[in-house]
């Protein structure tokens, strides 16, 4: 098994970067998923408030409980900035979704001895790991 894959299914606590009320976009879909598969969720927005029956953080410094994966929903040119942020609560892994690519937040992640994934979707590879299919 590759590391991601070990933290995916070991994780306990994820942080959702641009989790969006509109339950029509993936961000809201993808997270209400990994917490109905038992992963806490920690939404991450500028509006605050509260989101999938969780609080919402304005920005990843504002979280103090321990993070197991961050994962984003951003414009990539945002990355760079997310992932330093990001490596300060020392996640195992920084996960960029489907369609998301930032060579500079790799290099970040890497220098910190984060786990880095691009461009892929985290509930497809949950399915498959868990064996449920797509």
């Amino acid at each position: 098994m590759k590391p991601h894959e070990q933290i995916l299914l070991s994780a306990k606590t994820i942080a959702v970067v641009g989790l969006s009320r509109d339950p029509k976009k993936d961000s809201h879909s993808v997270a209400k998923y990994l917490q109905e598969k038992g992963y806490k969720i920690i939404p991450v927005n500028p509006s605050g408030g509260e989101l999938l029956g969780e609080k919402v953080y304005t920005s990843l410094s504002e979280i103090k409980v321990p993070v197991g994966i961050v994962d984003v929903f951003r414009p990539s040119e945002e990355c760079a900035e997310i992932a330093e942020q990001a490596i300060k609560l020392r996640p195992k892994m920084v996960w960029l979704q489907l369609g998301i690519t930032s060579e500079k937040a790799r290099e970040i992640c890497e220098k910190a001895g984060v786990v880095f994934v691009q461009n892929h979707c985290i509930r497809t590879e949950h399915k498959r790991l868990a064996g449920t299919g797509f």
